[in-house]
């Protein structure tokens, strides 16, 4: 699917990404990925860290931030910068939808 101009969310099979969660790989090159992640509530991003560049954007739901050890809680609308090889992770407070944008891609996602 690298570099394909168009993807379609409907065309694109959601993978077990953790207990409670899935995953969808959307439109994505060697430089940048974009990722949706469905949480049901409760469900937990282990804190861990990588050498991408991450932003995450609420969609929906409620979720408690750990980023570099602060914690925040953030909703629909709110976004938020992970830099390289900081330690984040997240619990799903109320279910809903995180979308990554990842620089570079995400080898390991596909």
């Amino acid at each position: 699917m690298i570099d394909q101009r168009w993807i379609f969310r409907d065309d694109v099979e959601a993978t077990v990404a953790g207990e409670g969660v899935t995953r969808r790989v959307l439109a994505y090159d060697q430089n940048v990925m974009c990722v949706e992640n469905s949480f049901e509530a409760g469900a937990v991003g282990p804190l861990h860290h990588h050498p991408h560049t991450q932003i995450t954007y609420v969609v929906s739901g409620v979720f408690e931030f750990e980023i570099d050890g602060v914690v925040k809680t953030v909703t629909a609308g709110d976004s938020m910068l992970k830099s390289s090889n900081v330690e984040h992770g997240c619990v799903c407070r109320e279910a809903g939808v995180l979308l990554d944008l990842f620089t570079p891609m995400r080898e390991d996602f596909v």
